[in-house]
């Protein structure tokens, strides 16, 4: 009697090098030994989802080959070798049958320019700096290929918590990014590239994933000693809880050129607020100051104003409207 084998389709296979790909990349970014997790995720996740796309084309009858179009028939591009030439993930996002929401797309998007920002040069701190958009890409890695291609695909039943030596204490989260380490031109970037966004897609979680974290202490037996709980902050539980215990760690916050502050009260009705008013009440509040985390200096040259300065100026203009209007 033989034993009859098992054939996979090309499909399945795109998906089973897929799976392989995700897993691998957030292995190693939850490795502690690794010290480029960043570069290593970024490739790796780029894989999984062209892989993944691919597989949702190919189901589905639809050219994922470079080709020109002819009258009768398709000549396809070639690598020199005469392999075919496949989208690669910037052209499966390009396309409209693509299944992806936009902010998933979003996601994909940043990390691909990412990619190509950091391949010519060394970066530090990226790990953390972007955590949120590696959080964000992988969940949606899984929702999605599960969504498109059934539950027994999903690759969070492989995975599971990662132990961490980190204390979060209050003061830690609350202070600001340490992106001294980050070069000016890749902090431009990620500026440019979250300026062009819509308030909704920067706020999106499936293109940035952020958390509210409440430190619990117990002391029951058969409890743990400390409990970290992920809440969404929209729930009926988070509303219970008290303001002071909450601590919120933004991976960026929404930034504005001195023009755009300006720009901002006038349409408010200051019409008569200009550059020189905000230089002088700047310069006035020490408002650089880092310490009081007005705003950051994005290149050598380059400082862009947060929002709790946007609201500070526009409390000034209030108490002054009569000379501001």
């Amino acid at each position: 009697m033989t034993r009859k084998r098992r054939v996979f389709s090309v499909s399945d296979e795109l998906l089973h090098k897929s799976r392989e790909a995700a897993l691998s990349a957030i292995q190693i970014f939850n490795n502690p030994l690794v010290m480029f997790k960043s570069e290593a995720f970024i490739v790796l996740m780029n894989i999984a989802w062209t892989y993944l796309l691919h597989s949702y084309y190919r189901k589905y009858n639809i050219e994922y080959r470079y080709y020109l179009p002819r009258l009768n028939r398709r000549k396809f591009d070639r690598t020199k070798s005469g392999a075919f030439k496949y989208w690669e993930l910037e052209r499966c996002l390009n396309d409209n049958k693509c299944p992806l929401d936009k902010d998933t797309s979003n996601n994909l998007r940043f990390l691909i320019a990412l990619r190509h920002e950091i391949e010519h040069q060394m970066t530090m701190r990226l790990d953390d700096y972007l955590g949120g958009r590696y959080q964000a890409c992988a969940m949606n890695y899984n929702r999605d290929i599960k969504r498109l291609f059934g539950e027994k695909y999903g690759i969070d039943k492989y995975l599971t918590y990662s132990l961490q030596f980190i204390e979060l204490t209050h003061t830690q989260l609350s202070q600001p990014e340490a992106t001294n380490l980050i070069p000016a031109k890749l902090r431009t970037f990620i500026l440019s590239f979250d300026s062009s966004l819509s308030q909704d897609e920067y706020n999106s979680e499936a293109y940035s994933y952020r958390m509210y974290f409440q430190k619990k202490l117990v002391n029951h037996p058969g409890q743990a000693d400390r409990v970290v709980e992920f809440l969404d902050p929209k729930s009926p539980l988070a509303a219970t809880v008290e303001p002071e215990y909450w601590v919120k760690r933004e991976v960026e916050k929404p930034k504005y050129t001195p023009s755009e502050v300006v720009s901002k009260m006038q349409s408010l009705g200051y019409v008569h607020f200009i550059m020189h008013n905000h230089i002088r009440l700047w310069q006035q509040h020490d408002a650089k100051n880092t310490t009081k985390a007005y705003g950051v200096l994005v290149s050598e040259k380059t400082w862009y104003w947060y929002e709790s300065w946007l609201q500070f100026v526009e409390e000034h203009c209030k108490k002054n409207r009569e000379i501001y209007t």
